[in-house]
Order: C-alpha cells, then structure tokens, then sequence
C-alpha cells in the first residue's frame, strides 16, 4: 500500500508543461508541433554546426509496427518524445527510442494519416481519424478523455496536429475535397468540454455569406487541416484555411467563397474574429490556405511592424500586418507561375481567364500540389531567412462541366491534377521582407517527398530531399553538409532536441522514426 501511494503521489507531482513554456519552446525541449507559438521551427540549440555536421550519425531508431506513411512530428519534454501514428499514439525515452508506453484507440473509425501530439500540464493530447481528441496523462498514457467533436458519420475526417493555447486544445477538421464546412474549435485541456468555435464558411445571413451565391454552407468546405500560430501578446490564433469545394468547379458559388483559401485572425478566448485575409478568393484551382503561418516581428519599410508571412501553395509569398491584417508585400517564389497577371495593391490577384479549369483541361502553373503545401519552413533571425520545400510543376486541371452530385458524407469530385512534367523539388532560403531568392539545394528525385525543415542556432538547417535522405544544410549558403538515406519516402519535418547535454535531430520516415546525433 505504501509503495502504490508513493507511485500515486510521483505521478501527481509530475512536471507541469505550461503554456510560457511552450511559448519560450524550442531549445532542449519541442513542445509544440511547429516548435513555437510562432511557427518559426527554429531551435536555439548549436551544438551541430556546418563545421561537424559531417560527424552525424544514427543514434537509435523505432519502428512503428504497421505504419505505412508516418508524417507525424514528434513532440519532446523532459526525456520523453510523442510519436503520433493512425489512431495511436507512443511515449518514448528520448535518449535510446526505448518504449515507454503505447495508446491504441479502441473502435476508431477511418485510416488517415496524424501528424502530432499537443502537451499541456501533465496531458499529452492526439486525433483520431475520426475526430475525436484523446487526452492522456503524458507519464503513464491512461485515458483522461475522449471526446467527439465532429461526426464521422457526417463525412468528417481529420488528421491535425492540435494546439494547446492557455487552457484549451485547438483542433480543426478535413474536407476541401469532399464538401465538410470548416471549422476551428478550442476544448477545455481538462474536462473535455467544447469552448468555442468558429465556423470558416459563414451560415447564411452572417457576414461573409453573400460571398457565395446561396450556396448551402454546410457543403462549403474551407477545412482546417493544418496547426495555426499564435500571439500571447495580441491574444490572437491565426488559423490557416482550405479551399472551398467543389475544388475545381465554381458555377455554383459565385463570389470569393469567405473565408475559404485565407488566414483568419481569432480571439483566443472567444474565437471572435479579428480579422482575415484570402489569398486566392474563388479558388478553381485547389490551392488551399493550409501551409504554416510564421510570426515575427521586424522593421519593414522603416516602421517596426508585428508580421505574418506565408509561402502559398499558388505561388506568391506573403507579407501581413498581423495586428490589422493589412496586405503589406507578396512576389512569387516559383519561376512556374502564370495563372495570373499579378496582385493588386490590396494582395488580390488579378486572375487570367485563360486559366480557369474548363471540362477540356486547362494547363496551369503550380500544379494542383501547390508551390508549396503542409510540409513545415523554417526561419531563422540571425540569417534572416526562411528555408521552404517548393515545389516546380504545372498540371492539365480537367473541371466538370457541372456541379459534382455529393456523395454520402460528400466525399470527393473525382477531379484532379495532370502533372504536365515530373515536378522537382527544392529547398528554397527567401529572404523573410522581401521574399527575394537568396539561395536553392535542388533536390533529386521522383517528386513525390513532402517533407519539411526545421533550422537551429547552430547555422544548419535539416530537411528531407526527394531521395529518401535527412539532409543538413548551411543556413547561410544552402551549402551541402551531411546526409543520411533512409530507405524511404519522406511525409514528415524534423525536430531537434537536446537530452543529458547531447543535441538530437529526428524525423519520421514512412514506417520508422529515426534519430541522430554527433558521433
């Protein structure tokens, strides 16, 4: 009896992970999924350097039985890292990839794919494929709640990373290819219990309802399928959104379909909106708003200004006040990119007819992959850079000639891209201002890895190429240092982390988690 009350009294007193900390994240610890309430991806951690990074070698690695497409980014605090699969979640001793404990969630409904785990407190919380959140005690992986937050059976799917915000776990949702109206919702860390949510299409008679021609909300789409940032000053989420649906053909929503393709600015404690800003209003294109929102705060145009930048799957890069949502700067940042004249002086661009889908196929640049897509950037304020995965490729889009009849629960159109070439991959460092090209590592390859990069103080910067390899390069040149073949195609961006004084990097391959570190 004394044993067991000592046992209960060490997992009570476990250490807390409190919202500060992860604001203050990532130096030994990564304790949210893009490393920072800003999305940056950037460690503070130096130990590798472009000087020994040429020492690195395998340290451990966990395979992660029946797994076909990890893509997860794993989460690490106090020695332990958090491993996401389809519906499972494990706990790992950092050091050596010892198992620590295993959740499988019983009866959940759906295969996708889960890309990673939020912490807070003494919890660690994961999706399931069927939308439902999982919260369990980080240091023994008990149940502490599961809650349903979207119907399966209504066609909701999700594969999200969620984002813990003071006390509530912001989740999204699936669906620009089958027709689900979009959502961001935040959940109480401790009881389970819904706070707020904000729907991405507007229910008819709301602001932003006019923008689509009568079409029925619910079939609208506009997920939000990927992590969004966060301001603890401004008290502001800054979540980004998906395309409306259906994806290529838009007879029937005339308008620019809000807040489909946008960023929306959202008050941490109600969910109010504060703003918003769509990148491609009336996407015929699939070109969701779904990559990461990066935070900083830098003097632009001799005036300081708190921004928001995104590289964006149609091609543009973005500059945004993200106190007011102004539109500040874009420019391309594909050489492919011909589906418009270019934005006026609010950001709109000014679309060519000619490359509107049509039923006999319309060729288009990017391709319906996107410039770049969820796969993480990184940025780093010493070289003042920002380190993207870009993607060069134009598609044969083929539009139906008339809206798609939904499916049960909505699902899909059955149209999509034509690669008109093979695509080729690269790692692009966009100066963060401007978006101007300060260097590119041309990846080889098949065109078909969606990994992303994380950068540290050290002046390196990870990533996977197209080849299967974990790849480091120096943040200032783009010069090659060291690489590792994996054996498989690469769908997840790295961390690093430092355990017992010694620096780690790692990265989920399709059915393994493998770890490196300095020989």
């Amino acid at each position: 009896m004394k044993f067991a009350y000592l046992l209960a009294v060490s997992v009570v007193c476990v250490a807390q992970v409190t919202p500060a900390a992860i604001g203050k994240s990532p130096a030994s610890d990564w304790l949210t999924y893009n490393g920072d309430y800003a999305a940056t991806r950037h460690s503070s951690l130096s130990q590798i350097t472009p000087a020994n990074a040429k020492s690195l070698v395998a340290k451990w690695v966990f395979h992660v039985v029946g797994a076909k497409k990890l893509e997860a980014s794993p989460i690490v605090y106090d020695g332990l890292m958090y491993v996401s699969n389809t519906n499972e979640l494990y706990a790992l001793d950092a050091r050596n990839g010892r198992k620590v404990w295993y959740y499988r969630a019983a009866g959940a409904k759906g295969t996708r794919v889960n890309r990673g785990t939020a912490i807070l407190g003494d919890k660690v919380y994961f999706v399931t494929s069927d939308c439902h959140l999982i919260a369990l005690n980080r240091m023994t992986g008990n149940l502490v709640f599961d809650v349903e937050y979207a119907s399966f059976a209504g066609g909701y799917t999700t594969s999200i990373a969620p984002l813990a915000v003071k006390n509530g776990i912001l989740v999204g949702v699936a669906g620009g290819g089958s027709g689900q109206r979009g959502f961001v919702a935040s959940i109480n860390g401790d009881t389970g219990k819904e706070m707020w949510r904000f729907w991405t299409v507007p229910a008819k008679g709301e602001p932003g309802s006019e923008t689509w021609g009568g079409f029925p909300a619910e079939m609208g789409g506009a997920p939000t399928w990927t992590t969004g940032s966060y301001d603890a000053a401004l008290n502001t989420v800054y979540w980004p959104t998906g395309n409306p649906w259906p994806d290529f053909y838009g007879g029937r929503r005339p308008g620019d379909n809000l807040y489909s393709d946008s960023v929306v600015a959202l008050d941490a404690d109600t969910g109010k909106l504060k703003w918003h800003f769509q990148f491609t209003p009336h996407d015929v294109w699939d070109w969701d708003a779904n990559e990461n929102l990066v935070l900083l705060d830098a003097v632009f145009r001799g005036r300081p200004r708190k921004l928001l930048v995104q590289a964006n799957r149609n091609g543009f890069y973005y500059v945004l006040d993200r106190v007011t949502g102004e539109f500040l700067h874009a420019r391309p940042f594909v050489k492919k990119l011909d589906w418009t004249s270019g934005l006026d002086d609010k950001g709109r661009p000014r679309v060519i007819e000619s490359k509107i889908p049509t039923p006999a196929g319309t060729k288009v640049c990017p391709s319906v992959r996107g410039a770049s897509n969820w796969m993480s950037p990184s940025y780093n304020p010493a070289t003042g850079l920002l380190y993207v995965v870009t993607l060069e490729q134009c598609d044969i889009i083929v539009a139906s000639a008339k809206e798609p009849v939904p499916a049960s629960g909505f699902r899909g159109t059955g149209n999509e891209g034509i690669p008109t070439e093979p695509g080729k991959f690269y790692l692009r460092a966009l100066d963060v201002l401007s978006g101007e090209l300060k260097w590119e590592y041309p990846m080889p390859g098949p065109g078909v890895m969606w990994a992303g990069t994380v950068s540290t103080a050290g002046g390196v910067v990870f990533s996977g190429d197209d080849d299967g390899n974990l790849v480091a390069v120096d943040a200032r040149t783009g010069k090659d240092l060291w690489h590792f073949s994996m054996g498989h195609n690469l769908f997840a961006s790295p961390v690093t982390y430092m355990v017992d004084g010694k620096q780690y990097v790692s990265i989920a391959a399709e059915s393994a988690v493998f770890t490196f570190g300095l020989f």
